[in-house]
């Protein structure tokens, strides 16, 4: 990463001071009290229009600081580790909207979507039921030709950010045609007929409590003809493209609240009682500890390989984007579990040192889920499966190193070269290669055990081309059926595997010491390897105790929880 991307992560964090300083307007407590009164957090605000926040949605191309995802993901973390509300209410939300002008818009509809962010205003989006299958209610909007443009008219109760957007990005029904029933509308409020808005009122919601969702209903608003995004009909494709830029940025923000969920619970399990000892003498809870550092160093690699692949596998980086928003919160929301039984009561607490794991435990659903939910991602997996399966798997040449190497640089950002279907699989291939390489030289080799499990990983992919081989690409029927769907789901574990055995590959040179050691990769196969029921090796018990080592140490050194350990305030 450029030291300037770094250095601009490191100013975010430092402006909102540590988060457990009882003094800090931006800190635990401020945002529990926010959150608990449904309110956006004024100061927290205040560092982000300081820091022109919204400048990192807008390509540099269009005057802002987005030139790599990687760095973007790694960006939104200072915020979505203190407050979820605030990353997706303030600006990631706003990003969401952007994407299909970004994707398909012309240049005066990109100048004019940059300048309203650029200006600190917010863009909100209106999407139709298939692209956004977790809405709360079924209704939507519909735009009828007319001589000056478009008669615009419907409702939506629940829009983020509805309210306080001066942009409105519209998917609206403007047709019947199979696959070309909608098509995508870019608004300017301040350019629509008086009276034809009308805000809703606003929603509550169990998380992402100060997230301003309310609605909007439109009565015949004429808007012009330029507002239309792409072509007329081009809504459907337009919402999948955007699915590929966004679903790479999930495991950020999901990895970002478990951060500090992982954080609150190790600082309750080092606290010491009266009689000397403390809730580490227990191995269950060490064995929580360890497990909740692995899935967020799990949840990393799959968040590094899905934003790098926009940039150095567009042609195949669709299935990684899908399986990194399926997966990643799938491992969290286990691990926020285990951790709650750690806690104990304290789980429930909505004040004091212990009250922000309830906070992130309520907004994990909401940040995981807010474009599209787990079932959409595996459905966007699926259809690719049988092809991977009979030209693919064990036939691909390996992923470039440089998806793996998280401090590279990458080839410029270009949205419209990612392809919606892949024609290849060269993560599953760095599975196979790097089994090849273990097995090939054991005199260099990290020990018998990531040599096992790397076995066990490629033995599955072997198993799962059997299954799909079996599986006619057109057979609609088979691929929707619930066995499908178990093996996109074995399918996105054995990617996270070949995910994480990549990024240890090409850190064993590098200057982080514990990235290098072959430790928390055997220990992070192993969890991967008992939950999809693998044969498995003797447990790696010194490995696993590496890992909670640097957990602590991380702890005490106030460094976050992921690929990067970086320093927090």
């Amino acid at each position: 990463m450029s030291g300037s991307a770094q250095d601009r992560i490191d100013r975010l964090e430092s402006a909102f001071g540590p988060l457990d300083d009882p003094d800090n307007p931006c800190g635990q407590d401020a945002l529990l009290a926010a959150d608990a009164a449904g309110e956006s957090l004024a100061a927290a605000e205040g560092v982000l229009d300081s820091y022109a926040f919204d400048a990192e949605f807008v390509p540099e191309r269009h005057g802002g600081r987005l030139v790599r995802m990687d760095v973007l993901g790694r960006v939104l973390r200072p915020v979505f580790r203190r407050d979820a509300s605030l990353g997706f209410g303030y600006g990631l939300n706003c990003f969401f909207a952007a994407v299909p002008v970004w994707t398909g818009g012309q240049d005066d509809q990109c100048a004019l979507a940059a300048r309203l962010l650029l200006d600190g205003r917010r863009i909100a989006v209106a999407r139709h039921e298939v692209a956004h299958g977790n809405a709360f209610v079924r209704e939507e909007f519909a735009a009828a030709p007319v001589d000056e443009g478009f008669l615009l008219n419907g409702s939506k109760s629940v829009i983020a950010n509805a309210a306080r957007s001066a942009g409105l990005v519209v998917f609206a029904r403007t047709g019947e045609t199979r696959g070309r029933t909608h098509s995508v509308l870019l608004l300017d409020r301040e350019r629509l007929p008086a009276g034809r808005v009308r805000n809703l009122d606003r929603r509550a919601t169990n998380g992402m409590r100060s997230t301003d969702f309310s609605g909007l209903s439109i009565t015949d608003c004429v808007v012009p003809r330029d507002s239309l995004v792409g072509s007329l009909g081009d809504g459907y494709e337009l919402s999948l493209r955007s699915s590929l830029v966004i679903r790479g940025l999930i495991p950020s923000i999901v990895l970002s609240g478990a951060d500090t969920a992982l954080r609150t619970v190790a600082r309750f399990a080092t606290r010491r009682r009266a009689d000397g000892r403390s809730s580490l003498d227990v191995r269950h809870v060490r064995d929580v500890l360890t497990g909740a550092f692995l899935d967020l160093l799990l949840s990393d690699c799959l968040a590094a390989v899905a934003t790098r692949a926009l940039h150095l596998l567009p042609r195949q980086m669709s299935a990684y984007a899908a399986a990194a928003a399926y997966q990643a919160p799938k491992l969290l929301a286990e691990s926020m579990d285990e951790m709650s039984a750690v806690l104990g009561k304290a789980t429930f607490a909505e004040a004091g040192a212990y009250a922000m794991f309830q906070k992130q435990l309520r907004d994990l659903p909401v940040t995981s889920l807010g474009h599209a939910g787990s079932a959409g991602r595996q459905v966007s997996l699926l259809p690719q499966l049988p092809y991977f399966a009979r030209n693919a798997w064990f036939a691909d040449p390996e992923a470039p190193a440089a998806l793996f190497r998280i401090h590279d640089g990458l080839p410029p950002l270009d949205l419209s070269e990612p392809a919606l279907l892949g024609d290849g699989d060269p993560l599953a291939a760095t599975l196979v290669a790097c089994t090849d390489e273990l097995e090939g030289d054991t005199a260099a080799s990290p020990g018998g055990t990531l040599r096992f499990l790397a076995r066990a990983f490629t033995t599955e992919l072997a198993d799962l081309r059997e299954a799909f081989t079996d599986i006619a690409p057109d057979d609609r029927k088979a691929l929707a059926s619930p066995h499908a769907f178990g093996l996109a789901d074995r399918y996105s574990l054995v990617l996270t595997a070949a995910a994480c055995l990549g990024v240890w590959r090409e850190q064993r040179a590098g200057s982080d010491a514990f990235l290098a050691d072959p430790s928390w990769a055997t220990a992070a196969l192993y969890r991967l390897g008992r939950r999809l029921g693998l044969p498995l090796p003797d447990r790696p018990a010194a490995e696993e105790d590496r890992v909670l080592a640097e957990a602590l140490a991380r702890l005490h050194g106030r460094r976050s929880y992921d690929l990067y350990g970086s320093a927090l305030a």
